[in-house]
């Protein structure tokens, strides 16, 4: 056997179990369930008073990852309809879901940006500066499924993209 061939087989299989472990560590490894603590797993900030406070929710199930601050996702039912979500909780402006990995079968980011669009959707904020820059972010449909996920926010962009940050954004933690 050639010596080249070896060596290049071997860079192949090398490349090929890089990539797998590469995968795996993106769409399994890092992700854990967040378990439900019954009360006050989906929050809504209230348009009024601009606190923050549980909804009604049942079948909650939702992933999460230290890796990033926006991996977060769940998703819920409500039996709360949108007269009574709209007139109480603050919209939220420009959310786009983001992509969960396929084993979370639950959030489709695609069919809930239609939704969105269609206006079969309603976008709520569940908090500003949940964590620093990022909002989590809730959205309900008309026939009462919920999802949350985290948005990067203005300040989030702004400090990541190296741009001042502004007298509206909140201070860090720690300045």
């Amino acid at each position: 056997m050639n010596a080249g061939k070896l060596i290049g087989g071997g860079i192949v299989v090398s490349a090929l179990v890089f990539g797998a472990v590469v995968y795996y560590m993106q769409i399994y490894h890092f992700y854990e369930e967040v378990k439900a603590n019954g009360t006050a797993d989906v929050e809504m900030t209230v348009m009024a008073s601009g606190t923050v406070e549980p909804i009604l929710y049942e079948d909650f199930k939702a992933i999460d990852a230290e890796s990033s601050p926006i991996r977060y996702r769940a998703c819920f039912t409500t039996p709360m309809s949108f007269p009574m979500l709209t007139e109480t909780y603050e919209n939220y402006e420009g959310a786009v879901p983001k992509n969960a990995p396929d084993w979370f079968d639950c959030f489709d980011a695609a069919a809930i940006g239609a939704e969105i669009e269609a206006g079969t959707a309603l976008v709520f904020t569940g908090q500003r500066n949940f964590e620093w820059g990022i909002d989590r972010v809730v959205a309900i449909t008309d026939d009462g499924r919920g999802y949350v996920w985290h948005e990067i926010n203005q300040c989030g962009d702004k400090a990541y993209d190296g741009s001042p940050l502004g007298k509206d954004c909140p201070p860090r933690d720690g300045e």
